[in-house]
């Protein structure tokens, strides 16, 4: 259990990327199972969802740019009139 949480202290957003992208790919099997893909239909969507989780949590990282710290810093006297 620590090294999970050392991993994830040392990389926060691969660690978020895998877990999405594991949850996702069981959400993708379980509900697609009876459908009769074949092998490289099944490779192909296992491929896009995990990029498609990378996406998502390129996106949130967002929120975590130079913005977001100057957002939550309080006005110094410099910045009032």
């Amino acid at each position: 259990m620590n090294n999970l949480r050392s991993f994830y202290e040392r990389h926060p957003y691969l660690a978020m990327w895998i877990a999405l992208a594991l949850g996702m790919v069981i959400i993708l099997i379980w509900s697609a199972w009876s459908v009769g893909f074949a092998a490289l239909q099944w490779l192909a969507l296992i491929v896009i969802t995990i990029l498609l989780a990378g996406a998502c949590v390129w996106i949130i990282s967002w929120e975590d740019g130079p913005d977001a710290e100057e957002e939550a810093a309080p006005p110094t006297q410099a910045d009032q009139p």
